[in-house]
């Protein structure tokens, strides 16, 4: 199929029928590109360059690869784009943050009990699985697994001295929940656990049965998959 060209020129002065805007307006967003969504978030283009938003946007999707490469990119990042200012870049954070976080609610297990670990891949994953840094959590539950809140213990590398169970406990021994499970991301996108992933999960399994606080499972997310210590039989 012929790709369809677009007049290289402002889109207000666009026929009607092909600015981005009206389109979604008429037909619903599903139909739109996403250089055309793009181009919308942005909302003007770039005089002193001839490019209009619609240019901008077709040039994040090309220069990046995706709307997921987009949105792992950082603002200093996208500005390297000739004609993305920090405000433009600003924008399109934003807005595909506002689309993981829809992603998370419609996986949020409020006012029921975690079953697999599955739902708690389904729930984390959209806010941890592109970072670029790892990011240890807890999650807290009560006495039929519902999640009370999840708990971020550090940022940066992992290891003993930044995961200290005094530090992974605490919270959970404040708040009086029945039980935890652990998590953390990999940046390289192996959700493979590493030596010092099982060193750590053994001290804190122990620790756990020491404070009367059952750590039920550890689960690594990856770009494309979790890990799971409990359905590894690992824990």
């Amino acid at each position: 199929m012929k790709k369809k060209r677009y007049p290289k020129q402002p889109i207000k002065d666009w026929p009607v029928a092909e600015r981005p805007r009206e389109r979604l307006i008429r037909f619903g967003a599903e139909g739109l590109s996403d250089a055309q969504l793009l181009s919308i978030i942005i909302g003007n283009g770039s005089g002193a360059l001839g490019k209009s938003a619609f240019d901008l946007g077709r040039t994040l999707v090309e220069e990046f690869g995706s709307l997921e490469g987009i949105e792992t990119a950082g603002v200093a990042e996208l500005c390297r784009v000739e004609g993305i200012t920090e405000a433009k870049a600003a924008q399109v954070k934003s807005s595909l943050e506002l689309g993981r976080r829809i992603v998370a609610e419609k996986h949020a297990p409020y006012g029921k009990a975690f079953s697999t670990s599955e739902e708690i891949y389904g729930y984390f994953a959209p806010f941890l699985k592109n970072l670029k840094k790892e990011i240890f959590k807890i999650i807290l539950l009560d006495s039929q697994n519902v999640m009370m809140r999840d708990v971020t213990i550090s940022e940066g590398s992992l290891d003993k001295s930044i995961v200290h169970p005094r530090e992974v406990f605490k919270p959970a021994i404040k708040e009086s929940a029945a039980s935890i499970i652990l998590m953390h991301n990999h940046p390289s996108g192996d959700p493979a656990p590493s030596r010092n992933d099982k060193s750590i999960t053994e001290k804190l399994v122990s620790t756990g049965e020491i404070v009367g606080i059952k750590v039920l499972d550890h689960i690594i997310i990856g770009k494309k998959g979790y890990f799971s210590f409990c359905d590894e039989l690992m824990i």
